[in-house]
């Protein structure tokens, strides 16, 4: 057996025609397979040589593998070859963030044998206290917890692949020090907040995209994908079976995040009673389509904006579109729903992880169901009447809550170009402007504040801006000079971005 030829030196082999071939993979596809290119020669020394000068031709970078490296030089050739063919579009998104805004320009020049723990704890440190690119205004100038234990994660990785290909002898990311993993607080609304919501919700049109999340729990990249091909009206069963995400502006559709995501739900008969009805007032064959681009779902983006406006105008707390799905296992739980067909219907990878996120509820329900059985066997003292003679007892249930009275908010109209403002949670706004350019089409530009009333004045500016923008973008197209788009606007009278 001949010795194996390392990663990336491509591979040679001697054909049925007694010609040599050589082949190297110069990249991948979307899905992950290799992008190969080969050469020919009569000899394997010719087709050695050839090889070599593909290599170089298609700028590949295998075989500069070295201990002596620099560690920015190792962390990209690592997620370039080893990492990125493996990761859906999204995660390579947050891969790349994190080595290329916050890694590399932090710690590029240390040699990958010399870098040591302490090195790793001063650059977590700095992150903490320094690492904010964009947005400082709104979030300081410190990179979150667990920003920074994703850092970590990913370096550590990487370390333990050099590791493995004998170019350091220990990991020195084993055994730092690590900002203190919090999970993010959960959030559900009441049943009378549900109640506003959705009084609110079917007044502004949105009364079937979140009366369906809340009778499923589907996340909301599931929720965007879903076609009319996906429910079945007679039996009420609706197949999840991929989801839709945006990268970079982009709508992308692909298989839902795990293999067990891909499920069926039985709808209740009310729920399927309503999308039957508003079946008839769409004409697409998406469930939920985009009101602007012809044969597209709304994007994911689109419905938070729409949901904290929504919660906002209902008087609900702000919750995130996550939280509806929490909404939803809560009041299934408190009605007696077993985790298992809980499980099942989240898409969760098994029961253990439903019972790890929903541990306060399910504990309040083993207290519960321990009390009942305490009873039923005769065990539980029976209470004694503590009052008064001619006093009636308290009922031993108390009364369901009456239907809300709760009217809609209509709200004052803003004045057109005026753009509008939404408050994200109970620290942010967003104020949004989304006018029609001369290319035809309605570019957005968003900024963000923590008051409404700085939020309004920083929207004032982005009109202004935007406006002027939009006359230099008119004045080039109607000189042939551009399109129209946002990116005309920009430009000087000699075409340079300013």
């Amino acid at each position: 057996m001949g010795k194996k030829r390392k990663s990336g030196e491509g591979t040679l082999r001697l054909r049925k025609d007694g010609r040599w071939e050589g082949r190297i993979v110069v990249g991948y596809d979307e899905k992950g397979a290799p992008i190969t290119k080969s050469v020919t020669a009569v000899s394997k020394a010719v087709c050695q040589e050839k090889l070599e000068e593909l290599k170089v031709k298609c700028g590949v970078v295998t075989g500069r593998a070295k201990s002596d490296m620099p560690f920015g030089e190792w962390i990209d050739l690592w997620y370039q070859t080893w990492s990125k063919p493996g990761l859906r579009i999204t995660t390579q998104q947050c891969y790349e963030d994190r080595i290329y805004n916050h890694i590399i320009p932090h710690i590029d020049k240390i040699p990958l044998n010399k870098l040591t723990q302490s090195d790793l704890q001063q650059f977590y440190a700095e992150l903490k206290r320094n690492g904010r690119r964009i947005r400082r205004d709104l979030y300081g100038p410190g990179l979150s917890d667990r920003m920074v234990r994703s850092c970590h994660t990913t370096c550590r990785i990487a370390l333990e692949k050099a590791k493995t290909e004998g170019l350091i002898r220990v990991n020195p990311a084993i055994g730092c020090k690590l900002p203190p993993k919090k999970a993010r607080e959960m959030q559900v609304l009441t049943r009378e907040e549900l109640q506003r919501f959705l009084i609110q919700a079917k007044f502004e049109g949105y009364y079937e995209v979140f009366l369906l999340d809340l009778a499923t729990g589907l996340r909301r990249g599931e929720l965007m994908a879903l076609q009319w091909d996906d429910l079945n009206f007679k039996t009420g069963v609706l197949n999840v079976n991929k989801q839709v995400y945006d990268v970079r502006g982009q709508l992308q559709i692909s298989t839902p995040k795990t293999k067990n995501s891909v499920r069926k739900i039985v709808l209740p008969p009310a729920v399927v009673a309503v999308l039957r009805e508003y079946k008839k007032t769409v004409d697409s064959r998406w469930m939920f389509p985009s009101p602007v681009k012809e044969d597209c779902p709304i994007t994911p983006g689109v419905v938070r904006r729409r949901l904290q406006l929504i919660l906002e105008h209902a008087g609900c707390k702000h919750v995130r579109f996550h939280d509806l799905r929490h909404t939803f296992a809560t009041l299934a739980l408190e009605n007696g729903m077993d985790v298992k067909t809980l499980s099942a219907m989240l898409g969760h990878v098994s029961a253990a992880t439903t019972l790890d996120i929903y541990t306060h509820i399910t504990d309040d329900m083993r207290l519960t169901a321990a009390a009942n059985i305490d009873r039923g066997i005769g065990k539980a003292a029976p209470q004694e009447d503590t009052s008064e003679p001619g006093q009636e007892t308290a009922p031993a249930q108390a009364e369901k809550p009456s239907m809300t009275d709760f009217k809609p908010y209509v709200g004052r109209k803003r004045r057109s170009g005026t753009g509008c403002v939404s408050e994200i949670n109970d620290h942010l706004f967003e104020g949004r402007y989304s006018p029609k350019w001369p290319d035809g089409k309605k570019h957005a530009r968003n900024v963000y504040a923590h008051t409404r009333e700085e939020c309004e004045e920083k929207l004032k500016t982005l009109i202004e801006e935007m406006k002027a923008e939009i006359a230099e973008a008119q004045r080039l197209k109607d000189l042939g000079e551009g399109n129209g788009s946002p990116l005309e606007g920009k430009k000087g009278k000699r075409g340079k971005y300013v």
